[in-house]
């Protein structure tokens, strides 16, 4: 891109990184409100798209009325310099205007009307300032067609790239989110005092070459007007003055301004409990909040674990132990289930749970080796303190050996293969699994209620860990539950945990009430419900534990309830219309589990689509939505339950519609090219957001930590866009030739099938910095066609309308609203039950509509 002042450059390249921080720290202090929920990530960039569309609209009408640019830019800047932060105080306090119980998860309805709203004033400023951005670089050009905007839409483009890695790799850890966006705000300021004029700030006559600014200015020999010191003289106190000014209101504001929406946002979200710290991690925020004598910590929004503050009054038998309250005897359950269920465990991995006490009572036993891994470093050293001296003590344990990595990518990392990568790509610290197999494996975490902890409950993650077990290996995982499994949301929920593992192992126990364990083995008829066995095993293994006695096997092993739980969790869940209704009532007189396993291989097949959980298709994720929102806000009657009745067939219909309304307009009257243009301009931005929410899902499931890399993936994008952009600025001479736009749409809906066969073989690289680099490459690839397109149509509709300043802002505007609702589309409706892969054909086929009617519109051109 050749500009014609250096200003220029920075201006644009200004507004396009503020465009991108913004929009990923409003995206993460929205994931914060929504509870990390990453569907909820269509929700964010449709909001998003729609209100910067129609910024844009309203741009183009501004810049058409008047002359004073520089000025209205002026105006924009400032008014964004005051609505990028107070859109963070809004995001925090959002929960107020809902009626929602404490911890009560937000409805789709809610999310959107949330989103909406915290996105108008910046949407509109920011969709406005681009279009203005185009005008002006038009005039300094003297150019009569959309090379102005192809220009800015390449400067937003690259600034976009910047923004974003500079915010991955330096303002992710460093910088809170309300100075921050003081700053951003001050960087446009700056770019338009470099770029101002010194007489009047107006712009030219249409037409008219732009003015070359101080006399001391300078021409390149590419023509690039270099800015003589003279300007920079004059515009020094205005640079000054306009960086120092927000700079300060940062410095001195933005601390306690952070500190004190942060409290105020958690007063409304938990109010029963005091906000005793906050801590900034890679992997999300980490809070830790206080209620009597529990200590809770968030992270993302999301409840991890729950501990007890020590009281010397509790302590028990002089081991130093804390009393287990309600929210620790979970996990202590969960540990001696898991240990007695394999007669003389001696290796054990356990992914999670060490901060409360899972890895404390597993350490009573008198195995060799506990590998416990945990993701976060600050996680563990934020929890440190408010832990109690058993579990330090285990912690300590010569045993126990601490891993700082994602649990998923550990138990995948089968051969001892790219540690290197692990580190570098995942940021974890470099582990060496050295194929160890273990003899219980225990997954201690929150239920599948995002896509990061729900990728430990899919069918891929089971046939992994399968792998790392021993030939008498058991695998124990657990979710909340209710009693007796009442309503389909919870027995939807945890039918799905039950037939997925089935995938797997061929022995599989539920067991509990209200908090369920699930216990799966390697070989047949392993496990057992036999309570005098587990009774023996757990006084062989000298266990003395003031949290947990011999007593407890009979309670939980109550023949009545477990045998109630395991009836209706196997036959739950197999019928087509299964996931609409309540469970079947058990029977009164109950066979034995042992006939139940024998039985239920008589049974039909589970429901494929409902009740298998996959990286691919995260039906238990949604499946926990719907119960968590039945459970704390009795909402039957969710969006989301509506969405489990969309069919595959459903696109057919208007692609059909479309293109009889094309050929049907072609045959009786003039081809209608502007519709056919729009149309392809719709379904890119439509595609490419479409498989850009599919990617960071994906992404999500394959790493699980999106919160940090968003800016890294969207900055690929964005570079993509800048190049593909640059490219046809550079070598297509023609642009408004349908033909080319033809082609484009065709190579968008090859990229979109060529990902639908691409990402099943991407999660099964064993290489973290291979997957990591398929994945750059297809979002970069995206990024491209996207950016190829818009020059191209902008040069066709300017063909066909003749208004510059209209064609780039219906334009630009029809490429978001097209991009919203592919957002809005693969986040809520698509990816929740069709699945990932049913995004890639969504846009596959969106594009191949778009392609099928500028062939029809071409013909004869």
């Amino acid at each position: 891109m050749q500009l014609e002042t250096r200003s220029d450059l920075y201006t644009v390249l200004g507004y396009g990184a503020t465009c991108q921080i913004a929009q990923v720290v409003l995206l993460r202090e929205l994931l914060m409100v929504f509870h990390g929920n990453e569907f909820s990530l269509g929700i964010v960039f449709a909001a998003w798209m729609i209100w910067v569309g129609i910024g844009s609209r309203v741009g183009a009408a501004v810049a058409n009325r008047t002359s004073e640019v520089r000025r209205v830019l002026a105006v924009y800047a400032v008014a964004l310099l005051v609505v990028l932060p107070s859109s963070v105080a809004l995001i925090r306090v959002s929960r107020v205007f809902f009626d929602l119980p404490p911890g009560a998860y937000l409805s789709v309805l809610d999310m959107s009307i949330t989103c909406l709203v915290v996105m108008a004033p910046v949407g509109l400023l920011l969709g406005g300032y681009f279009v203005l951005l185009a005008r002006l670089r038009r005039h300094r050009l003297g150019a009569a067609d959309t090379t102005g905007a192809a220009d800015t839409y390449i400067g937003e483009a690259v600034g976009n790239a910047l923004g974003g890695l500079v915010f991955t790799l330096l303002l992710v850890h460093s910088v809170a989110s309300l100075p921050l966006l003081v700053l951003c705000g001050a960087l446009l300021l700056i770019g338009l005092v470099i770029a101002s004029d010194s007489a009047t700030g107006a712009v030219p006559p249409s037409g008219a070459p732009g003015a070359t600014g101080a006399p001391d200015d300078t021409v390149d020999t590419d023509g690039t007007v270099v800015v003589g010191a003279s300007a920079v003289r004059r515009r020094g106190p205005l640079l000054a003055l306009s960086l120092g000014v927000p700079a300060l209101v940062a410095l001195l504001a933005g601390g306690p301004l952070e500190e004190h929406t942060s409290r105020l946002q958690w007063s409304l979200q938990a109010p029963a409990y005091e906000l005793l710290e906050t801590r900034q991690s890679r992997y999300g925020s980490i809070a830790v909040l206080q209620r009597d004598d529990q200590v809770s910590f968030f992270q993302s929004g999301n409840l991890l674990f729950s501990t007890s503050l020590t009281d010397d009054r509790l302590v028990a038998d002089g081991r130093h132990d804390r009393a287990v309250g309600l929210e620790e005897q979970e996990a202590v359950t969960l540990a001696h289930l898991s240990m007695t269920q394999h007669p003389a465990p001696r290796s054990v991995l356990l992914i999670g749970g060490g901060l409360r006490v899972t890895l404390r009572e597993i350490s009573r036993y008198p195995v060799e080796r506990i590998d416990y891994v945990e993701l976060d470093d600050i996680l563990v050293d934020t929890a440190l303190p408010y832990l109690g001296e058993g579990t330090r003590a285990a912690l300590d344990d010569p045993r126990v050996r601490l891993i700082h990595a994602d649990g998923r990518i550990f138990v995948k990392d089968s051969a001892g293969r790219a540690d290197a990568d692990r580190a570098d790509v995942a940021g974890s610290d470099a582990v060496r699994t050295d194929g160890r197999r273990y003899d219980v494996i225990v997954v201690d975490v929150p239920d599948p209620a995002t896509a990061v902890l729900n990728r430990f409950y899919t069918v891929e993650f089971f046939s992994e860990a399968r792998e790392r077990l021993t030939e008498d290996g058991v695998l124990v995982i657990s979710a909340t539950s209710t009693a007796d499994l009442r309503g389909s949301a919870v027995a939807n929920r945890n039918a799905t945990i039950y037939h997925t593992l089935r995938r797997t192992f061929p022995d599989v126990l539920p067991v509990g009430e209200r908090s369920l364990v699930y216990i799966a083995a390697v070989r047949q008829g392993q496990l057992t419900s036999d309570i005098f066995t587990l009774i023996q095993r757990y006084r062989d293994a000298g266990v003395a534990s003031p949290a947990f006695s011999a007593a407890h096997f009979t309670v939980l092993f109550e023949p009545e309830l477990l045998q109630r739980v395991n009836w209706i969790l196997r036959h739950h869940g197999r019928e087509a219309d299964a996931h609409r209704t309540a469970p079947e009532s058990a029977p009164l007189l109950l066979p034995s589990i042992a006939e139940m396993a024998a039985a239920e291989e008589e049974l039909p097949a589970a429901n494929e689509r409902f009740f298998i959980n996959s990286d691919f298709r995260p039906i238990g994720y949604y499946h926990t939505l719907i119960f968590w929102n039945v459970l704390a806000r009795g909402d039957r009657g969710a969006i989301l339950r509506r969405v489990a009745a969309i069919e595959p067939w459903w696109i057919f219909p208007p692609m059909a519609i479309v293109l009889l309304l094309t050929f049907t307009l072609r045959v009786f009257s003039a081809p209608p090219r502007k519709f056919a243009v729009l149309s392809a301009v719709f379904t890119t931005g439509m595609s490419t957001m479409a498989l850009q929410v599919a990617l960071l899902l994906a992404f999500q499931s394959i790493y699980g930590f999106v919160y940090e890399m968003v800016g890294l993936i969207v900055a690929l994008f964005m570079a993509g866009l800048a190049t593909g952009t640059t490219v046809v600025q550079r070598l297509v001479r023609d642009k408004a030739r349908l033909g080319m736009l033809t082609a484009m749409q065709g190579a968008v809906a090859l990229l979109a099938l060529g990902v639908a066969v691409a990402l099943p073989h991407a999660a099964a690289l064993q290489s973290a910095a291979g997957v990591f680099a398929l994945f750059a490459i297809i979002t970069f690839a995206a990024g491209a066609l996207n950016g190829a397109d818009f020059p191209l149509a902008a040069a066709c509709y300017l063909r066909l309308d003749l208004n510059v300043e209209r064609a780039t802002g219906t334009v630009y505007s029809v490429e978001l609203f097209g991009a919203c609702l592919g957002a809005a589309l693969a986040g809520i409706a698509v990816a929740p039950v069709l699945g990932i892969i049913a995004c890639c054909l969504l846009a596959a086929l969106a594009n191949g509509t778009a392609c099928a009617q500028l062939l029809v519109c071409g013909r004869g051109e």
